[in-house]
C-alpha cells in the first residue's frame, strides 16, 4: 500500500503541522505534497522528509505570507496529480482538493476545519481588513463551489473534534469519523531555558490572528496585579499587539522544542481565548501538568475537563478572561492527574495505530483493476 500525504501549506509552526509529522511517522517514506514550504518557518523535522511543492513555492513573498496565495491555491491543488493507493489529506481549506492519478485511489481527509475564510470569514479576518474583505467577496462564489466539489471527492472524512465533526456535517452534509490529533511533544526531551524569562508566568501559545483573541488576553492580564504573560506565536496582528502590551507581557516566536518544553514546564498555566477547532497547545500544556483557562467553545470542550484540568470562560472578553484567571490562580491543581488525562486521551502512539487501521481499511475497499 503506497500512501501519500497532502497538506495546505508548510509555512508556520502550528498544531496542524504537528499532525502531519505524526502522519509521516505512521507511514514512513510517504511523500508530502503542499502548496508552499518555508523551511526556516517550519519544524526542523520536515527537512528530513520528502516534501513536494507546487509552482507557487517559487515566489518567496507567498512563502512568507501564505494569505497572499489565496486566489491561486485552489488551482494549485487542482493541478497536483498524486500517484498513490491512498492519499491522506491534512486540510483546513485546500489540501482536500488534490487530484488523484488513478480512479481506484482512495482519498481520506483529516479535516482541521472547513475553510475559515469561506464559512467564518468575519471571525477569521476580524475588524477592518477592507482589502481582504473585498477580495473574499469577489472570490467567494467560485471558492465555495470548488470547496464543496473537493469535499465530495473524498471517500472518508475524519474530524479532529466534535465541533469540527458538526461543522463538516453542516457545510458538506458528510458524516465524519472522530479522530483527535496526537500529542507528540515528548515531555521527557531536553529543556533549554529562554533568556530573560523567569518561571511563574501565564503562557499563551497562539498564532496572532483576529479570531485567536490574544489582545483580550493581554488586556485581562493588565488588570491582574503581579501576573506575567508570555505570548508565543507570530501573525498579522503582532505589531499591533506589541504596541498595546504592558511591560508584564513578553513576546516570543519560532522557539525550538527544547525551549517549548521549558516554557510549558515553568509556566503556571496556559490561557487561550481562541475560537479553536481543537487547540493542541492546551493538551501540550496539560502533558506537563499545567491547567488551562480556555474559551468554552469548539475543541476545548473535548480537551479540557472543567475544574479537573482547567476552567472555562464563556466569552472572549478581557473581563471574562480575567475572572477565569483569578479563579484558576486561586486554587490548587493536581499536576499528575492533568498530565495523565493528556497522555491517556491524546497520546501519539494511539493516534498512529488508529490512523494506520483506518487507512488500511479504506484501502481494502478500493476497487481493483481487472
Amino acid at each position: 500500500m503506497r500512501v501519500a500525504i497532502a497538506h495546505d501549506q508548510l509555512a508556520h509552526l502550528a498544531g496542524g503541522e504537528r499532525v502531519v509529522l505524526a502522519m509521516a511517522k505512521a507511514f514512513p517514506g510517504a511523500p508530502i505534497y503542499t502548496s508552499l514550504y518555508e523551511p526556516d518557518a517550519e519544524f526542523p523535522e520536515f527537512r528530513e522528509l520528502d516534501v513536494r511543492v507546487s509552482p507557487l513555492n517559487r515566489f518567496s513573498i507567498l512563502r512568507r505570507n501564505h494569505r497572499w496565495a489565496l486566489p491561486f491555491t485552489a488551482s494549485a491543488f487542482d493541478r497536483m496529480r498524486i500517484d498513490a493507493d491512498v492519499v491522506l489529506c491534512s486540510s483546513a481549506g485546500w489540501a482536500h482538493g488534490v487530484t488523484t492519478h488513478r480512479p481506484e485511489t482512495r482519498k481520506i481527509v483529516y479535516c482541521h476545519t472547513p475553510a475559515r475564510w469561506l464559512y467564518q470569514s468575519q471571525r477569521y479576518l476580524g475588524e477592518g481588513k477592507v482589502m481582504w474583505r473585498a477580495g473574499l467577496r469577489l472570490l467567494h462564489g467560485r471558492l465555495l463551489s470548488w470547496d464543496k466539489h473537493a469535499a465530495a471527492s473524498a471517500h472518508l472524512y475524519l474530524a479532529n473534534s466534535k465541533a469540527v465533526r458538526d461543522r463538516i456535517r453542516d457545510c458538506y452534509g458528510i458524516e465524519a469519523e472522530l479522530l483527535p490529533p496526537p500529542l507528540n511533544l515528548d515531555t521527557s526531551g531536553r529543556r533549554q531555558p529562554v533568556a530573560g524569562i523567569e518561571p511563574g508566568y501565564l503562557l499563551c501559545v497562539s498564532r496572532l490572528l483576529p479570531y485567536k483573541n490574544v489582545g483580550q488576553i493581554i488586556d485581562a492580564v493588565r488588570s491582574l496585579d503581579g501576573v506575567k504573560l508570555v505570548v508565543l506565536g507570530t501573525g498579522p496582528e503582532e505589531e499591533q499587539l506589541r504596541e498595546i502590551a504592558p511591560a508584564s507581557v513578553r513576546f516570543l516566536s519560532n522557539v525550538s522544542d527544547e525551549n517549548l518544553r521549558w516554557l510549558y514546564e515553568n509556566s503556571v498555566a496556559l490561557v487561550s481565548a481562541s475560537y479553536e477547532d481543537f487547540g493542541l497547545a492546551v493538551v501540550e500544556a496539560a502533558s506537563f501538568g499545567k491547567p488551562a483557562a480556555a474559551l468554552r467553545w469548539g475543541g476545548f470542550l473535548d480537551s479540557v475537563i472543567e475544574d479537573r484540568t482547567g476552567v472555562f470562560f464563556d466569552e472572549p472578553t478581557s473581563t471574562a478572561i480575567a475572572a477565569a484567571l483569578q479563579q484558576l490562580l486561586s486554587r490548587d491543581w493536581e499536576p499528575g492527574e492533568i498530565a495523565q488525562h493528556a497522555v491517556s486521551s491524546f497520546g501519539e502512539p494511539a493516534f498512529i495505530e488508529r490512523l494506520q487501521h483506518i487507512v488500511s481499511k479504506e484501502f481494502a475497499r478500493a476497487p481493483r483493476p481487472s
